[in-house]
């Protein structure tokens, strides 16, 4: 990696870029880490490039790739935030303070699970930039684990799944969690990652991909009759993402449709809309399989039309419709979102309105427990996020319940589900969760089926399906004692 790669990505994002500072920050940077060597043989310097690179590549403003270039001279050389703030000014200074901060979080179980997230949070609320830094040095660090002692791969890999990915996914930058995900799925599952990769790459590569090209060949030749630019592109499930899924879906690898969809790029959210009339007027929809993130974004800010259809074949086909501008907030995130509002002359902020109101959290809050268990986070309005006791983030609508919770963690789990503790404390079912609740749901091995009168209260749609599901099955186990030799 070298500075003259990060300074042409930094000027494509914005030709104003000070080609001067991001060298004189290199050279500081260089001189300060001397003959500093990582694990891997290679000069450190390179850790802080590869960390302001991938800065870069997210859209992230100068200050931030600047600050990614210095992350590491305070804590690791003698040159310190006073020389920083000295040489690069106080915001770059801020921001490289906040990353020396961030280094002392490291897993320790799930009971300081909830005290390195209120780190994390109150980081982000201070300035959402220290994030992106941090997200950005650990991608690096997981890409060099393999010069690691194998102890510290898996402490390294589950501190990243526990406290780092799923801050990535409430910032929307999808690009650095799947990779996070991905690499850290090598190391805590190997075997697991071992089978999934050869099916998914050797086994049915050539496949996917004959039937993609059948797909964009029947789809383009229509949009350019209509008069509509397009760009088509395969988008496949990460491979933790495609393990996770059989996993909660109590799935075989076979069995998960959506392990690809076609991604179409258009010119405007108009174009988007006839798009999706295109599609719909060659392949016949999946009725329960559409949904209209222009209209109604994702709480993280997510824009796109979601649509799955009976493709050639009739197989079951997802297309995912948005704008340029969409494709790019989709990777990620917030710092695409800030790139294009100053494209537009608006108005930047350095966080979210949903990151400043976590101050006011913390300052009413006495404990770490209060402060999780009150996070408010204003832009989920219509989601909450909570917390299974390993410390995996579940996304659920406003108004769930824990047994809505047991359903999404595993069919089985809300079928034997007996009781639930939220935040610990014994919680009836039909309790409302809130953002940031730690839900453990109790069970019974024997128990066979869940309460019908959960009915009454579940809100999600799988919750739903599971339990009529379970009155159907029992209704004919029944039916079949009745009546000898019904089958």
């Amino acid at each position: 990696m070298t500075i003259e790669q990060i300074i042409k990505k930094a000027k494509e994002n914005n030709p104003n870029t000070d080609v001067d500072l991001i060298k004189f920050a290199y050279e500081f940077a260089d001189e300060a880490h001397g003959n500093q060597k990582r694990k891997t043989g290679e000069p450190y310097i390179q850790h802080c490039l590869h960390t302001a690179f991938m800065l870069a590549q997210i859209k992230a403003d100068q200050s931030t790739i600047i600050a990614g270039i210095l992350h590491d001279v305070p804590e690791d050389t003698d040159r310190t935030l006073e020389d920083v703030k000295e040489l690069f000014g106080e915001e770059i200074a801020f921001l490289v303070e906040g990353i020396t901060k961030l280094s002392k979080i490291k897993y320790r179980g799930v009971e300081r699970h909830r005290e390195s997230l209120r780190k994390m949070f109150l980081a982000m609320a201070e300035d959402v930039r220290v994030i992106l830094i941090k997200f950005c040095d650990r991608l690096h660090n997981l890409r060099t684990l393999d010069a690691q002692p194998d102890e510290k791969k898996i402490r390294i890999a589950k501190e990243t799944m526990e406290i780092y990915v799923p801050i990535a996914g409430l910032l929307g930058i999808w690009r650095l969690k799947w990779q996070m995900e991905d690499i850290c799925f090598k190391y805590l599952y190997p075997e697991d990652y071992k089978k999934l990769e050869y099916k998914y790459e050797v086994e049915k590569r050539t496949e996917r991909n004959q039937y993609i090209q059948k797909i964009k060949d029947i789809l383009g030749q229509k949009l350019l009759d209509q008069g509509i630019n397009y760009k088509i592109e395969g988008r496949f499930k990460h491979l933790y993402s495609i393990y996770k899924k059989m996993q909660t879906k109590d799935r075989r690898f076979d069995e998960i449709y959506d392990v690809f969809a076609l991604r179409i790029i258009v010119p405007s959210v108009s174009d988007c809309y006839k798009t999706l009339g295109i599609i719909h007027s060659i392949w016949k929809p999946k009725s329960d399989r559409f949904k209209d993130y222009i209209a109604v974004p994702k709480p993280n800010g997510y824009r796109s039309l979601h649509t799955t259809v009976f493709g050639p074949e009739n197989k079951a086909t997802e297309f995912q419709l948005r704008t340029m501008e969409m494709q790019e907030e989709s990777l990620y995130g917030v710092p695409s979102h800030w790139h294009y509002k100053q494209k537009r002359g608006e108005k930047e902020s350095k966080q979210p309105n949903w990151v400043r109101e976590i101050l006011k959290i913390q300052q009413q809050s006495e404990t770490t427990d209060d402060f999780i268990n009150e996070l408010k986070i204003n832009v989920f309005h219509n989601r909450i996020f909570v917390f299974s006791p390993k410390g995996d983030v579940f996304d659920l609508p406003e108004g769930s319940s824990p047994v809505d919770f047991a359903f999404l963690v595993h069919t089985e789990i809300g079928n034997k589900m007996t009781g639930a503790l939220v935040n610990d404390k014994i919680a009836p079912l039909d309790q409302v969760l809130k953002n940031g609740d730690l839900v453990e749901i109790t069970i019974q091995k024997n128990r066979k089926a869940p309460n019908q009168n959960w009915l009454k209260f579940v809100k999600t749609h799988r919750a739903k399906e599971k339990i009529k599901h379970a009155e159907r099955v029992s209704r004919f186990e029944k039916l079949r004692k009745m009546i000898p030799g019904i089958k």
